[in-house]
């Protein structure tokens, strides 16, 4: 039987590059790939781009309300390999119905996505994924100190801030994100009011 995996990091951990070399394995093989996104994601429009530049078009940008195994089921067969980008945007229904993707039509589904937002509050789809999926990764990064980064705070205008929407997305000018270790993160966070 197929997975369901779920690879999840602070922001800036490569999740995107992992993404691309993952698909570029499977295609390199002659095997067919399927990636999306949610519409959620404004960053890259219709495709996914890493913070080296690499871009890629997503098959599928999805709707928070669209019911995921039955787009799935009616694509081409023969996919070898399902990959979701910005996981933590998905619906817990969603994430339920890739978890059928991997035992109805025997396909792979490899999430991946951050944990937490900048109040280290979770996200629906990353709290599903940590309750369902059949394999969980960390993927690490750094924070200033050298310490294992594990929180995302926020930048508006380059302040911190503690409060604002769960989601706002990084590709507008004034808004920045910087992940940092939990005692950087209450020291950096907690300076600025």
């Amino acid at each position: 039987m197929a997975k369901l995996y779920f690879r999840y990091g602070a922001m800036n951990c490569g999740k995107t590059t992992y993404i691309l070399q993952a698909m570029h394995n499977y295609e390199s093989r002659g095997q067919k790939v399927f990636l999306m996104k949610s519409k959620i994601d404004t960053k890259g429009g219709s495709s996914i781009v890493n913070r080296l530049g690499l871009e890629r078009k997503v098959d599928l940008l999805f709707e928070t309300t669209e019911n995921l195994f039955s787009y799935i089921k009616q694509q081409e067969k023969d996919l070898a390999c399902i990959f979701v980008d910005e996981a933590q945007f998905l619906k817990k229904e969603q994430v339920d119905e890739l978890q059928r993707v991997t035992y109805e039509l025997d396909i792979p589904v490899i999430c991946y996505g951050i944990r937490t937002d900048f109040q280290k509050n979770g996200f629906e789809g990353s709290r599903r994924l940590l309750e369902i999926a059949h394999t969980i990764e960390e993927l690490k990064t750094v924070c200033e100190c050298g310490k294992k980064a594990i929180f995302n705070a926020r930048k508006v205008n380059g302040k911190f801030v503690k409060n604002g929407n769960k989601v706002e997305i990084d590709n507008q000018k004034e808004i920045e994100y910087v992940t940092f270790c939990a005692k950087c993160y209450h020291k950096k966070v907690g300076e600025e009011d």
